[in-house]
């Protein structure tokens, strides 16, 4: 009896130190939310309160100052942007989602896929600057000057990984069931690719899209080394075309209020540009799931 008592005390003594550990980690854990939380919504309030003055019709119909004046918008930086990712979306999804396919369906243990993954995990973590740096060396200084292309390649290069990642990571997900099924009626391998494989996971494939388009969105370091920035409305490529990363970053550093107010409404604009495709992302694949 006494043995029985002796240790039912020790089981209620380890069950009392678990829920206390457990409520000390879960109390650690709600602590670094609030902290994480704190910041972001500071960060938040902080672009809506210096922001939200800034977007009037004249941002949205006038081209970026000239330079004795700080009356203007960012019609041309937000034109200059919309052509940039596009004709950077327009390059690097196609050859991230057939580099994917390549990876997933022909490739999966051979060394030059193996080598392949291990250069796309690189490029994911490599800093933007080094991508940047890399379209100056083999563009810029080639042409002899600044240009639209150039910043194209340098953000094609950042969306290319993460499309390869995505797009491979949904192409596992595709049952074998379905594939095994297509086979079993004769389809040849390049029909199950299209027909099934893609098919199945088209909606996860372009929300890796949308999240590569939202993260070069706001990138500013490689379009310095690449595109720079220009005062006028322009659509020639060839040339340095405005952005609204770069034209933030210069407006941001002048003493002028005016373009202070002109950048913290860009960064507005640009916050809830990305926040758009990323809540985007997420019913995508939401519906995906």
């Amino acid at each position: 009896m006494l043995n029985n008592d002796s240790t039912l005390s020790m089981k209620q003594k380890m069950q009392k130190r678990r829920k206390r550990a457990n409520n000390w980690y879960l109390g650690l854990s709600l602590l670094g939310m609030l902290i994480g939380l704190f910041w972001l919504f500071w960060i938040i309030a902080t672009i809506l309160y210096k922001g939200i003055g800034g977007l009037d019709w004249a941002f949205f119909t006038q081209s970026t100052p000239a330079a004795n004046s700080s009356e203007g918008g960012m019609l041309n930086a937000i034109v200059g942007s919309v052509l940039l990712i596009f004709f950077a979306t327009l390059i690097g999804t196609p050859i991230g989602i057939m580099a994917g396919i390549y990876l997933n369906e022909y490739g999966q243990n051979g060394l030059f896929s193996s080598v392949t993954r291990f250069v796309n995990d690189i490029l994911l973590s490599a800093p933007s600057i080094v991508i940047g740096l890399f379209i100056y060396a083999t563009i810029v200084i080639y042409t002899g000057h600044f240009s639209g292309i150039a910043g194209i390649f340098a953000l094609a290069l950042l969306q290319i990984p993460i499309i390869i990642k995505n797009t491979e990571n949904m192409l596992n997900l595709v049952p074998k069931e379905l594939k095994e099924a297509a086979y079993a009626l004769g389809a040849p391998k390049w029909k199950i690719i299209t027909s099934v494989i893609l098919k199945a996971s088209v909606s996860g494939i372009l929300t890796g899209v949308l999240l590569a388009v939202a993260r070069v969105a706001g990138e500013t370091a490689p379009l310095l080394f690449t595109t720079l920035s220009n005062q006028f409305f322009s659509f020639d490529l060839s040339q340095p075309i405005a952005n609204l990363p770069v034209v933030i970053y210069n407006f941001a550093s002048q003493p002028d209020e005016n373009l202070q107010k002109l950048a913290w409404a860009g960064i507005l604009f640009m916050t809830l540009c990305i926040l758009i495709l990323n809540i985007l992302a997420r019913i995508l694949f939401h519906e995906k799931k």
